[in-house]
């Protein structure tokens, strides 16, 4: 797993941003699949997550059913894994517990609070981003009694503005939806087509929240096969299906 080095410094938190190696899945899956959306046999995916369980200390790894809103949960207890309630971020205050998003391209952040008392989780691809996820994590914590300018985030690996490739619409509506955000888009050698930075646009959202700090890792997704999962590369070479590695904190 990779860490932060923010996030690292706090006391009482365990996270990593954890990469398609370690785990018991074989095949295009290989290895350390941890989305139950992967058509994977369940039981193969249960022991990865367990992996992940372990390396943070936790006694269990708790998920959302993600669908790129801008929803943010509060967890106080373990939930049923393959029944989980619908959200995109996850913020506790419950020690014992690893909250955590599956992603393959999109961008997950982690949260903490600079005394390690309060940590959320967001799944962030440019839906959710535009549509106020991370603001709505930050809220979250806020709720859970912390002040946003004890917050620390950091960007763990995501799809880069080097293989995000955009037609003209998705350019035309984004920057008619957010108009100081043309300079997050550059030519692409495709005729008629931009590259579009959404770490960068994760970094822009977060910069504006008065938090701690924001640290980008600053891994591609999509140009490093060896480590991580990419549902863009996965549609370029027409395979069926794809694995999703995880990023996860816990409270110990």
């Amino acid at each position: 797993m990779i860490k932060a080095e923010s996030l690292e410094s706090i006391n009482n938190i365990r996270h990593g941003f954890f990469t398609r190696q370690g785990g018991f899945s074989s095949g295009i899956y290989s290895s350390l699949n941890t989305g139950f959306g992967a058509n994977e046999d369940n039981d193969v995916i249960a022991k990865n997550r367990r992996v992940v369980a372990d390396a943070l200390d936790a006694r269990d790894v708790v998920t959302p059913y993600q669908y790129h809103s801008a929803v943010a949960l509060v967890v106080d207890d373990v939930w049923d894994s393959l029944s989980p309630p619908k959200a995109d971020a996850l913020v506790t205050k419950t020690k014992g517990i690893a909250i955590a998003v599956n992603t393959a391209d999109c961008t997950p952040v982690i949260f903490s609070s600079i005394d390690g008392s309060v940590i959320g989780v967001a799944h962030s691809g440019w839906k959710g981003t535009v549509g106020g996820v991370l603001e709505a994590t930050v809220e979250a914590m806020e709720d859970l009694g912390v002040a946003r300018c004890d917050i620390r985030a950091a960007i763990g690996p995501t799809i880069s503005q080097a293989n995000y490739e955009v037609g003209p619409e998705f350019v035309e509506q984004f920057v008619s939806d957010n108009p100081d955000s043309a300079d997050l888009f550059i030519p692409s050698v495709k005729q008629g087509h931009s590259m579009f930075d959404l770490p960068g646009c994760v970094v822009r959202r977060l910069g504006a929240l008065g938090l701690a700090g924001v640290e980008n890792l600053g891994f591609c997704t999509y140009g490093d096969e060896e480590r991580f999962f990419s549902y863009r590369r996965m549609t370029h070479r027409g395979e069926p299906d794809y694995g999703r590695q995880m990023s996860a904190v816990a409270l110990v």
